[in-house]
Protein backbone atom coordinates (compact mmCIF):
# COMPACT_ATOMS: atom_id res chain seq x y z
CA UNK A 1 0.00 0.00 0.00
CA UNK A 2 1.15 3.32 -0.76
CA UNK A 3 1.93 6.30 1.26
CA UNK A 4 -0.47 8.37 -0.83
CA UNK A 5 -3.12 5.03 -0.52
CA UNK A 6 -2.48 5.22 3.48
CA UNK A 7 -2.49 9.21 4.09
CA UNK A 8 -5.62 9.45 2.15
CA UNK A 9 -7.73 7.10 3.96
CA UNK A 10 -6.12 8.60 6.83
CA UNK A 11 -7.52 12.06 5.78
CA UNK A 12 -10.99 10.45 4.67
CA UNK A 13 -11.53 8.37 7.79
CA UNK A 14 -10.57 11.44 10.10
CA UNK A 15 -12.72 14.34 8.51
CA UNK A 16 -15.88 11.63 8.40
CA UNK A 17 -15.76 11.01 12.36
CA UNK A 18 -14.98 14.56 12.84
CA UNK A 19 -18.38 15.27 10.34
CA UNK A 20 -20.66 12.74 12.46
CA UNK A 21 -19.25 14.11 15.77
CA UNK A 22 -20.06 18.10 14.46
CA UNK A 23 -23.26 16.85 13.19
CA UNK A 24 -24.15 15.06 16.93
CA UNK A 25 -22.36 17.48 19.35
CA UNK A 26 -21.29 20.44 17.59
CA UNK A 27 -18.01 19.37 18.76
CA UNK A 28 -15.36 18.43 17.27
CA UNK A 29 -12.37 16.77 19.72
CA UNK A 30 -8.78 18.18 19.52
CA UNK A 31 -7.44 14.04 19.49
CA UNK A 32 -9.03 13.88 16.07
CA UNK A 33 -6.85 16.41 14.13
CA UNK A 34 -3.73 16.12 16.59
CA UNK A 35 -4.31 12.10 15.54
CA UNK A 36 -4.19 12.89 12.17
CA UNK A 37 -1.25 15.45 12.22
CA UNK A 38 0.88 12.52 14.34
CA UNK A 39 0.23 9.91 11.94
CA UNK A 40 0.82 12.37 8.80
CA UNK A 41 4.01 13.00 10.70
CA UNK A 42 5.07 9.10 11.62
CA UNK A 43 4.51 8.69 7.90
CA UNK A 44 6.26 11.25 6.10
CA UNK A 45 8.75 11.56 9.07
CA UNK A 46 9.52 7.06 7.57
CA UNK A 47 9.24 7.84 4.16
CA UNK A 48 12.24 10.77 4.63
CA UNK A 49 14.11 8.04 6.62
CA UNK A 50 13.88 5.61 4.02
CA UNK A 51 14.72 7.53 1.09
CA UNK A 52 17.16 9.06 2.48
CA UNK A 53 15.53 13.08 1.55
CA UNK A 54 14.01 16.01 3.92
CA UNK A 55 11.46 16.49 1.61
CA UNK A 56 8.84 14.58 2.01
CA UNK A 57 8.61 15.14 5.35
CA UNK A 58 9.36 18.96 4.67
CA UNK A 59 6.67 19.19 2.41
CA UNK A 60 4.32 17.84 4.87
CA UNK A 61 5.44 20.51 7.10
CA UNK A 62 5.37 23.65 4.37
CA UNK A 63 1.54 23.04 3.76
CA UNK A 64 0.61 21.63 7.17
CA UNK A 65 1.47 25.07 8.53
CA UNK A 66 0.42 27.14 5.64
CA UNK A 67 -3.14 25.46 5.95
CA UNK A 68 -3.04 25.81 9.91
CA UNK A 69 -1.78 29.53 9.74
CA UNK A 70 -4.78 30.10 6.86
CA UNK A 71 -7.22 28.49 9.07
CA UNK A 72 -5.99 30.62 12.06
CA UNK A 73 -7.06 34.07 10.07
CA UNK A 74 -10.14 32.58 9.39
CA UNK A 75 -10.77 31.22 12.86
CA UNK A 76 -9.58 35.25 13.85
CA UNK A 77 -11.91 36.45 11.07
CA UNK A 78 -14.44 34.79 13.05
CA UNK A 79 -16.11 32.82 9.93
CA UNK A 80 -14.61 29.43 10.97
CA UNK A 81 -14.12 27.87 14.58
CA UNK A 82 -11.07 26.29 15.93
CA UNK A 83 -11.39 22.44 15.07
CA UNK A 84 -12.15 23.65 11.22
CA UNK A 85 -8.69 25.51 10.91
CA UNK A 86 -7.32 22.17 12.75
CA UNK A 87 -9.35 19.39 10.41
CA UNK A 88 -7.62 21.83 7.22
CA UNK A 89 -3.82 21.57 8.76
CA UNK A 90 -4.70 17.56 9.51
CA UNK A 91 -5.49 17.01 5.62
CA UNK A 92 -2.69 19.94 4.36
CA UNK A 93 -0.05 17.51 6.40
CA UNK A 94 -1.70 14.61 5.35
CA UNK A 95 -1.80 15.33 1.39
CA UNK A 96 0.66 17.64 0.60
CA UNK A 97 0.52 16.00 -3.25
CA UNK A 98 -1.76 14.13 -4.63
CA UNK A 99 -1.74 11.04 -7.61
CA UNK A 100 -4.62 13.24 -10.07
CA UNK A 101 -3.80 15.48 -12.43
CA UNK A 102 -5.15 18.96 -11.04
CA UNK A 103 -4.66 22.61 -12.81
CA UNK A 104 -3.50 23.63 -9.33
CA UNK A 105 -1.31 21.79 -6.69
CA UNK A 106 -3.29 19.40 -4.67
CA UNK A 107 -3.50 21.25 -1.61
CA UNK A 108 -4.69 24.15 -3.58
CA UNK A 109 -7.10 22.14 -5.55
CA UNK A 110 -8.38 20.87 -2.17
CA UNK A 111 -8.78 24.38 -0.94
CA UNK A 112 -10.69 25.98 -3.65
CA UNK A 113 -13.16 23.11 -4.10
CA UNK A 114 -13.74 23.25 -0.10
CA UNK A 115 -14.99 26.86 -0.78
CA UNK A 116 -16.83 25.99 -3.73
CA UNK A 117 -18.53 22.84 -2.20
CA UNK A 118 -18.95 24.47 1.28
CA UNK A 119 -20.57 27.11 0.09
CA UNK A 120 -23.00 24.69 -1.88
CA UNK A 121 -23.31 22.62 1.51
CA UNK A 122 -23.86 25.75 3.66
CA UNK A 123 -27.02 26.60 1.50
CA UNK A 124 -28.48 23.71 1.29
CA UNK A 125 -27.53 23.03 5.09
CA UNK A 126 -29.67 26.31 5.53
CA UNK A 127 -32.53 25.21 3.35
CA UNK A 128 -33.19 22.12 5.77
CA UNK A 129 -32.64 24.00 8.60
CA UNK A 130 -35.19 26.21 7.51
CA UNK A 131 -38.03 23.17 7.01
CA UNK A 132 -37.68 22.29 10.68
CA UNK A 133 -38.02 25.27 11.83
CA UNK A 134 -41.20 27.01 10.00
CA UNK A 135 -40.58 30.33 11.69
CA UNK A 136 -38.00 31.37 8.52
CA UNK A 137 -39.80 30.79 6.16
CA UNK A 138 -42.70 33.07 7.86
CA UNK A 139 -40.18 35.75 8.30
CA UNK A 140 -38.25 35.28 4.87
CA UNK A 141 -41.88 35.98 3.45
CA UNK A 142 -42.23 38.98 5.23
CA UNK A 143 -38.77 40.33 4.45
CA UNK A 144 -39.74 39.97 0.93
CA UNK A 145 -43.17 41.70 0.96
CA UNK A 146 -41.69 44.44 3.12
CA UNK A 147 -38.78 44.58 0.24
CA UNK A 148 -40.80 44.28 -2.71
CA UNK A 149 -41.06 47.71 -4.03
CA UNK A 150 -37.56 48.04 -3.78
CA UNK A 151 -36.69 44.66 -5.22
CA UNK A 152 -39.38 46.00 -8.59
CA UNK A 153 -38.21 49.21 -9.05
CA UNK A 154 -34.55 47.81 -8.56
CA UNK A 155 -35.22 45.13 -11.47
CA UNK A 156 -36.46 47.57 -13.50
CA UNK A 157 -33.64 49.98 -13.04
CA UNK A 158 -30.87 47.70 -13.08
CA UNK A 159 -32.65 45.77 -16.37
CA UNK A 160 -32.34 49.58 -17.77
CA UNK A 161 -28.80 49.26 -16.88
CA UNK A 162 -28.01 46.10 -18.30
CA UNK A 163 -29.80 46.99 -21.26
CA UNK A 164 -27.86 50.05 -22.15
CA UNK A 165 -24.57 48.75 -21.30
CA UNK A 166 -25.44 45.73 -23.94
CA UNK A 167 -26.68 48.43 -26.68
CA UNK A 168 -23.26 50.54 -25.47
CA UNK A 169 -20.74 47.11 -25.88
CA UNK A 170 -22.35 46.61 -29.55
CA UNK A 171 -22.07 49.88 -30.70
CA UNK A 172 -18.40 50.26 -29.46
CA UNK A 173 -17.38 46.76 -30.27
CA UNK A 174 -19.71 46.61 -33.63
CA UNK A 175 -21.56 43.33 -31.99
CA UNK A 176 -25.19 42.74 -33.04
CA UNK A 177 -27.83 45.09 -31.60
CA UNK A 178 -30.51 42.84 -32.29
CA UNK A 179 -33.85 43.27 -29.83
CA UNK A 180 -33.91 39.92 -29.21
CA UNK A 181 -30.46 39.34 -27.90
CA UNK A 182 -30.14 42.70 -26.27
CA UNK A 183 -33.17 41.68 -24.26
CA UNK A 184 -31.68 38.26 -23.19
CA UNK A 185 -28.28 39.06 -22.66
CA UNK A 186 -30.17 41.98 -20.61
CA UNK A 187 -32.38 39.82 -18.56
CA UNK A 188 -29.78 36.76 -17.89
CA UNK A 189 -27.47 39.23 -15.16
CA UNK A 190 -31.13 40.67 -14.11
CA UNK A 191 -31.98 36.67 -13.03
CA UNK A 192 -28.53 36.56 -12.06
CA UNK A 193 -28.54 39.53 -9.64
CA UNK A 194 -32.31 39.40 -7.97
CA UNK A 195 -31.38 35.43 -7.39
CA UNK A 196 -28.00 36.28 -5.75
CA UNK A 197 -30.20 38.86 -3.71
CA UNK A 198 -32.67 36.16 -2.69
CA UNK A 199 -30.03 34.05 -1.61
CA UNK A 200 -28.77 36.75 0.56
CA UNK A 201 -32.29 37.59 1.95
CA UNK A 202 -33.23 33.90 2.76
CA UNK A 203 -29.25 33.73 4.22
CA UNK A 204 -29.92 36.95 6.37
CA UNK A 205 -33.52 35.50 7.61
CA UNK A 206 -31.62 32.14 8.61
CA UNK A 207 -28.73 33.82 10.85
CA UNK A 208 -31.15 36.39 12.09
CA UNK A 209 -34.29 34.21 13.16
CA UNK A 210 -32.86 30.60 13.33
CA UNK A 211 -28.97 30.47 14.50
CA UNK A 212 -29.28 33.32 16.79
CA UNK A 213 -31.71 32.39 20.50
CA UNK A 214 -31.90 33.43 23.62
CA UNK A 215 -32.20 31.11 26.06
CA UNK A 216 -32.50 30.55 30.12
CA UNK A 217 -28.97 30.46 31.87
CA UNK A 218 -30.07 27.18 33.23
CA UNK A 219 -29.97 25.72 29.99
CA UNK A 220 -26.70 26.76 28.90
CA UNK A 221 -24.31 23.91 28.42
CA UNK A 222 -20.19 23.76 27.74
CA UNK A 223 -19.55 24.53 23.70
CA UNK A 224 -22.23 26.82 23.24
CA UNK A 225 -21.54 29.88 21.37
CA UNK A 226 -22.00 33.10 23.14
CA UNK A 227 -23.92 35.64 20.59
CA UNK A 228 -21.36 38.16 22.15
CA UNK A 229 -18.31 36.49 21.17
CA UNK A 230 -17.21 37.16 17.45
CA UNK A 231 -14.92 34.04 17.37
CA UNK A 232 -16.85 30.61 16.43
CA UNK A 233 -15.87 29.52 19.92
CA UNK A 234 -18.25 27.39 22.84
CA UNK A 235 -18.24 28.34 26.44
CA UNK A 236 -15.67 26.61 28.96
CA UNK A 237 -17.01 24.99 31.70
CA UNK A 238 -15.34 28.25 34.09
CA UNK A 239 -17.02 30.31 31.74
CA UNK A 240 -20.41 28.55 32.50
CA UNK A 241 -19.68 28.54 36.04
CA UNK A 242 -18.89 32.67 36.11
CA UNK A 243 -22.28 33.28 33.80
CA UNK A 244 -24.48 30.88 36.82
CA UNK A 245 -22.99 33.11 39.57
CA UNK A 246 -23.81 36.51 37.79
CA UNK A 247 -26.99 36.19 38.22
CA UNK A 248 -27.92 36.88 35.04
CA UNK A 249 -31.49 34.74 33.90
CA UNK A 250 -31.52 34.55 30.00
CA UNK A 251 -28.22 34.89 27.14
CA UNK A 252 -28.56 35.58 23.18
CA UNK A 253 -26.02 32.39 21.57
CA UNK A 254 -25.73 31.36 18.09
CA UNK A 255 -25.54 28.37 16.60
CA UNK A 256 -23.82 28.19 12.76
CA UNK A 257 -23.83 25.30 10.10
CA UNK A 258 -22.21 22.54 10.89
CA UNK A 259 -19.26 23.02 8.23
CA UNK A 260 -16.78 19.79 9.06
CA UNK A 261 -18.97 17.86 6.65
CA UNK A 262 -17.90 19.69 3.88
CA UNK A 263 -14.23 18.98 4.49
CA UNK A 264 -15.31 15.51 3.55
CA UNK A 265 -17.59 16.58 0.45
CA UNK A 266 -14.20 18.71 -0.90
CA UNK A 267 -12.05 15.92 -0.50
CA UNK A 268 -14.26 13.17 -2.43
CA UNK A 269 -14.97 16.05 -5.49
CA UNK A 270 -11.19 16.22 -5.17
CA UNK A 271 -10.09 12.95 -5.64
CA UNK A 272 -12.96 11.53 -7.89
CA UNK A 273 -13.19 15.10 -10.36
CA UNK A 274 -10.29 17.41 -9.66
CA UNK A 275 -10.61 21.22 -9.99
CA UNK A 276 -14.22 22.74 -9.51
CA UNK A 277 -13.22 25.72 -11.46
CA UNK A 278 -12.62 23.41 -14.56
CA UNK A 279 -15.84 21.63 -13.98
CA UNK A 280 -17.50 24.90 -13.93
CA UNK A 281 -15.84 26.07 -16.80
CA UNK A 282 -16.99 23.11 -18.63
CA UNK A 283 -20.64 23.47 -17.80
CA UNK A 284 -20.40 27.33 -18.75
Amino acid sequence: MSLYTISLATAFIGTTIAAIWDLKTTEVPDQIPYAMIGIALLLFGYQSFIDWSYKPILNSLIVGISFLAFGALMYYLGQWGGADAFLLAAVGFLLPTGNIQTLFPFPLTFLFNLFFIGAGYMMLYAIIFSFLNKNIFIQFKKDLKASSRLMFFGSIGLFAFFFLINYYVGKIFFYSTNSYLLLINSLLPLVLSVTLFLIWKFAKVVEDHGFKKKIPVSKLKVGDMLLKEKKLIGITESQLRKIKKSGVRHVWIKEGVRFVPAFVLALLFTVIFGDAILLLFKFI
